[in-house]
């Protein structure tokens, strides 16, 4: 049973996994949320020296959870893009050395390729399929007719969702990261406010919220201006909801285009929960089987690498000693 070693480090959490043919042996991870919280959001330059602390040890303890040693690892799978160019070299660094000592294959993957992959971790998927990756840095709807072949259908032409939650949570005062404070609030509020749904073009697959971003930040400027009551379990709910309805149509679209055998949705947002129910029901709606990671497994972890590095490895899909960390690197 080939046995691969995954890494992750492409923006704030420094990420150990083993990964047994689609089987997770090991998930570590090291949060940096803490250190950055008093920045209200990631410093590039911090979280690289912080990965430098932290992931040999991690490493160290991801063998050690399973009682293994290094001849019992087959590969080595590294995060090479997108991501933070300082974080990403840490990772590739690391991953390159170790492959050159104990000749062992180096696997390059690409982290949002992983973030789709993490579904796989609880078994297969039927193909065709539409995935929705939501996370800080990418919106994106993905086609896939079959396994590690990508077809990007529509992705976001300025804000992620991701980054509009976190920019609206700081720009409330919530803390860091805001997705899940906003999320947590919504439950105690009602969609009562109307903001903008940016749908773009007709038949366009691409996203905007930018313009939703800019409504709800007026809308909390003015309240403020005039000394009206801001209710902001209101605020996150209508914002959630309208980013949600985006989101929920254009999938919705994409299904009516492709019409695929599942839809599978991935990311960091992809653990919000309303968003997971409306995905849900759109599936249930269109007949599909639908797949979501379990909460853990949406935001960045090295488990989603090992996984996405298991197809490579039986291709015999090997990466050059010369791997590099492409911090635009696409995914189609």
């Amino acid at each position: 049973m080939a046995r691969i070693l995954a890494i992750e480090t492409s923006c704030d959490e420094t990420a150990v996994a083993i990964v047994a043919e689609g089987k997770l042996l090991s998930n570590q991870v090291a949060s940096q949320i803490d250190i950055h919280a008093r920045f209200g959001g990631v410093v590039p330059e911090i979280a690289s020296r912080q990965h430098l602390l932290t992931l040999n040890p991690l490493i160290r303890k991801a063998l050690a959870s399973c009682q293994l040693g290094w001849p019992d690892i087959d590969a080595l799978a590294v995060t090479n893009g997108p991501g933070l160019v300082g974080a990403l070299l840490v990772g590739v660094s690391t991953a390159k050395a170790l492959a050159w000592a104990l000749n062992k294959p180096l696997l390059a993957v690409n982290h949002m390729a992983g973030h789709i992959y993490a579904n796989m971790l609880a078994g297969p998927v039927e193909f065709p399929l539409v995935c929705l990756v939501v996370s800080g840095g990418h919106t994106e709807l993905i086609y896939m007719e079959r396994d590690m072949e990508f077809t990007t259908l529509g992705q976001t032409r300025d804000d992620a969702a991701g980054e509009a939650f976190d920019k609206i949570a700081r720009f409330m005062g919530l803390p860091y990261p805001g997705g899940p404070v906003l999320d947590k609030l919504a439950y105690q509020g009602s969609p009562v406010l109307e903001f903008p749904r940016t749908m773009l073009e007709e038949g366009s697959l691409d996203f905007s919220f930018s313009g939703l971003k800019t409504a709800v930040m007026n809308h909390v400027h003015n309240c403020r201006q005039k000394d009206l009551p801001l209710n902001t379990a209101d605020i996150a709910a209508s914002f959630q909801r309208a980013v949600v309805d985006v989101l929920v149509e254009k999938t919705a679209m994409a299904i009516e285009r492709t019409k695929p055998a599942s839809l599978l949705m991935a990311g960091g947002v992809a653990a919000n929960s309303h968003l997971r129910r409306g995905m849900k029901e759109l599936a249930q709606e269109k007949g599909l089987s639908f797949r979501v990671p379990p909460p853990a497994l949406c935001t960045d972890n090295a488990a989603m690498i090992g996984a996405a590095a298991w197809p490579l490895y039986k291709a015999g899909r090997k990466a050059p000693s010369s791997l590099n960390a492409l911090p635009n690197l696409g995914l189609s």
